[in-house]
């Protein structure tokens, strides 16, 4: 009887220890391929928050430290990430976001840099369609130029075409330079995307006409612009003083005038 006893509890504790085992494997982060189930929200921590950044990074939305942690930086990333997608703009990572971030990071990987990036050379030009404006029916441009992809200067030549259509072709070259002083400003994103979808930063992406496809003539004008040819002499910020009352941009250092457009300092 004590030996069937016994027998009972061995059985009992060979059982417990598998199990215990395989949940430990299966929950290992190098053993994760893709986020959990739990929502993300400011404050959360781990490694599924890791991916977020990760993929934020890949996207050009996100550039601070890949921590693990939901700050401020990564709530911002991911509202600008849901307004540009079509998503309700919560900052909270719910499973329609995280679906639609993995839809749009095909060639994301865990082997992440500690500032978000990733080991395989991925980036946010891929031709996978990482944004809805990046890659257009193959009417883009065929390689890359002064360390942009062609990715970066198709979503420029959207820019171009959906601010300064119709401009006269000075001040569409105009645009992309801004876009460009702004790159190697360090009071802006470090990424073609990531300044272009920073919040409020162009009115075409507000309004939806970065979308439309751009002519040949507003390509060529950003290949002039990555060529050298800057304008505007060093602008950051441009408006049209028909079209705004806004009291900053107005109050900016005017350096010259192109067109519809006032560049500023």
């Amino acid at each position: 009887m004590r030996s069937g006893f016994r027998s009972v509890n061995l059985g009992k504790w060979i059982a417990f220890t598998v199990l215990t085992c395989a949940l430990t494997i299966t929950s290992l982060p190098s053993q994760v391929k893709a986020f959990t189930a739990r929502n993300l929200i400011y404050g959360s921590e781990g490694y599924d928050v890791n991916e977020l950044q990760g993929r934020l990074h890949l996207l050009g939305y996100y550039w601070g430290k890949n921590d693990g942690i939901f700050g401020w930086k990564t709530y911002w990333a991911v509202r600008t990430f849901q307004y540009n997608f079509g998503l309700p703009v919560t900052g909270d990572v719910d499973m329609a976001t995280k679906q639609a971030l993995v839809k749009a990071t095909p060639n994301w990987n865990y082997h992440m840099d500690s500032n978000g990036g990733t080991n395989s050379g991925s980036n946010a030009g891929g031709a996978s369609g990482l944004s809805p404006a990046t890659v257009v029916a193959g009417d883009g441009f065929s390689h890359g130029s002064a360390g942009l992809s062609a990715s970066d200067l198709n979503l420029m030549a959207h820019v171009v075409y959906g601010e300064a259509r119709g401009e006269p072709f000075e001040g569409q070259v105009a645009i992309a330079a801004v876009i460009l002083n702004r790159l190697h400003d360090p009071k802006f994103p470090k990424t073609i995307p990531a300044i272009v979808y920073a919040p409020g930063a162009f009115d075409c992406v507000n309004d939806g006409q970065i979308n439309l496809q751009p002519n040949a003539e507003a390509r060529r004008a950003v290949a002039d612009a990555v060529a050298g040819w800057d304008p505007t002499h060093g602008a950051l910020f441009y408006f049209n003083p028909a079209k705004t009352n806004n009291a900053w941009m107005w109050a900016r250092p005017e350096i010259m005038t192109i067109g519809h457009h006032i560049f500023t300092d």
